[in-house]
């Protein structure tokens, strides 16, 4: 049997209890359209869960491997310097566990389509 695929939307954070609504409206969107997949929401800072917390449940859930999806615009420090280390700690305490990381979504090519037709809209 496969193991259950995990996937942690991985943003920001902020004090702004508000700022959370639309990176849980896009877990809820996956999980609608990915039934089988289980998805949560880790934060760098300011809120929870962190992504260690984040991937716990996952791995506790059954999750053998889990995707990590950078909901950042593009490739800064955060994702380009602490997220790699984050996952390399993460690897280290679930040596069993298959994670992966995708580009930061700003650099995929619908979005920047998605974003150029949002501001046309205007």
């Amino acid at each position: 049997m496969a193991a259950l695929q995990g996937i942690v939307l991985f943003a920001h954070g902020s004090r702004d209890e508000r700022w959370r609504a639309p990176v849980e409206a896009v877990a809820r969107r996956v999980a609608e359209l990915g039934p089988s997949v289980k998805v949560v929401c880790a934060y760098l800072e300011l809120i929870e869960p962190d992504l260690r917390t984040a991937t716990a449940r996952l791995i506790a859930d059954g999750a053998g491997a889990i995707r990590v999806v950078p909901l950042f615009l593009g490739m800064g420090k955060h994702v380009r310097e602490d997220l790699p280390r984050l996952l390399d700690e993460l690897r280290a305490l679930h040596p069993t566990v298959d994670f992966s990381l995708t580009r930061a979504v700003g650099e995929e090519p619908e979005v920047i389509e998605l974003l150029a037709r949002k501001a046309l809209e205007s």
